[in-house]
């Protein structure tokens, strides 16, 4: 199942990060064009980071995980890179797995503590 594609790119506000709806099971053929849109959009936004909505592409395999690699590529090259919004758990199990790292809207940065954490300096001394 796969929904058509729109001409061009739609409204992007500056204020949020543009968004890539994936919709249902990717073909090959649709995957060139994606990578172009992720590439555009990062051209116009200019904010470093496009979110690809994984929740409609079904059950993860092999297919999403090329699709995903695929789309950091473009993105990576374009001088960004990608987020995931509503991925699928075995999504994130299979994509360690296979050793690939996508950051998921609503988790911490990498080399940033989660919000509201405190890191004792020394045992027994007050967290800072």
């Amino acid at each position: 199942m796969s929904c058509g594609r729109l001409a061009g790119l739609p409204h992007v506000d500056e204020r949020t990060p543009a968004v890539l709806v994936l919709p249902g099971p990717v073909t090959r053929d649709e995957v060139t064009g994606l990578c172009d849109d992720v590439r555009a959009l990062l051209e116009v936004t200019r904010a470093g980071v496009v979110v690809c909505d994984v929740g409609g592409l079904g059950p993860p395999g092999l297919a999403v995980v090329d699709l995903l690699a695929r789309l950091e590529l473009a993105a990576r090259r374009a001088g960004g890179r990608i987020r995931l919004r509503d991925p699928d758990p075995a999504l994130h199990a299979l994509l360690d797995l296979v050793g690939l790292r996508f950051q998921a809207e609503g988790e911490a940065e990498e080399r940033e503590p989660a919000l509201g954490v405190e890191e004792e300096v020394e045992p027994g001394q007050p967290a800072v």
